[in-house]
């Protein structure tokens, strides 16, 4: 089987293990957005992707994102920042992609903003947060997410659209599903606070072996990598 034929098949497994899972909590696949999670793999499997009917595509390396979209200047990406943000990259994020996952602070938000404004784009973007503690994991402390989302409200180009969560590594996927319920309140929350919150509707949750729980938790974005390309040889992949 060719590479297109092979992640077609994955993507149609994928989508089927998405469509279930909504099922079971009153849910519609539609309601679902797989970002294909291209990162480290070559601009082969960004077009066999997008053959395959995937539009959304997650890197998270800047410059690698940058070669990847300069190379497929004509196929219809939506380009998706997963990744750790450094403050030095952040002008580059934000004219490179489309929707950033990885905000964890007000000082980083200030910044894409900033370059958004200048660069005349109006990039989407979600709050990270660390509900864990993990050493190796970044993103906002649960206290500061308030102060970020409320700075949001100051914003001249970028839109905050909700919040992203990496929950712990676990064979036993159920683990997983306290952190993706915390995300969840978390994001009603602030929906319920008033109509300022109204567009703050995205949850980024879930990854290759979790995405139905993260689905009956109420995922709007799910983060599949290995499940449509097959594993990579680094670690840590999603």
């Amino acid at each position: 089987m060719n590479l297109s034929s092979q992640i077609a098949a994955n993507l149609a497994t994928v989508n089927g293990r998405i469509a279930e899972a909504a099922a079971r909590c009153g849910r519609t696949d539609g309601e679902v957005t797989l970002i294909a999670v291209s990162k480290t793999f070559g601009l082969q499997h960004v077009e066999a992707a997008v053959k395959a009917g995937l539009h959304d595509l997650g890197e998270n390396k800047v410059q690698e994102a940058e070669r990847k979209k300069a190379a497929a200047t004509r196929k219809p990406i939506r380009w998706h920042f997963i990744g750790h943000l450094q403050s030095n990259k952040a002008r580059k994020a934000a004219t490179t992609f489309d929707w950033i996952h990885s905000v964890d602070s007000v000082a980083l938000l200030r910044r894409l903003d900033k370059a958004a404004a200048e660069s005349g784009r109006t990039p989407q973007l979600l709050v990270q947060v660390d509900l864990a503690g993990e050493a190796t994991k970044h993103g906002a402390p649960e206290t500061e997410v308030a102060r970020i989302v409320d700075e949001a409200t100051n914003c001249r180009s970028v839109v905050v659209r909700g919040l992203m969560v990496m929950s712990p590594w676990s064979e036993n996927v159920e683990t997983a599903r306290p952190y993706f319920r915390r995300l969840r309140e978390m994001r009603d929350r602030f929906r319920a606070a008033g109509p300022s919150h109204q567009s703050f509707d995205q949850l980024s949750m879930g990854m290759s072996h979790d995405l139905e729980v993260a689905v009956e938790e109420g995922a709007t974005m799910v983060r599949i990598g290995t499940a449509l390309f097959g594993p990579r040889e680094r670690p840590g992949s999603l």
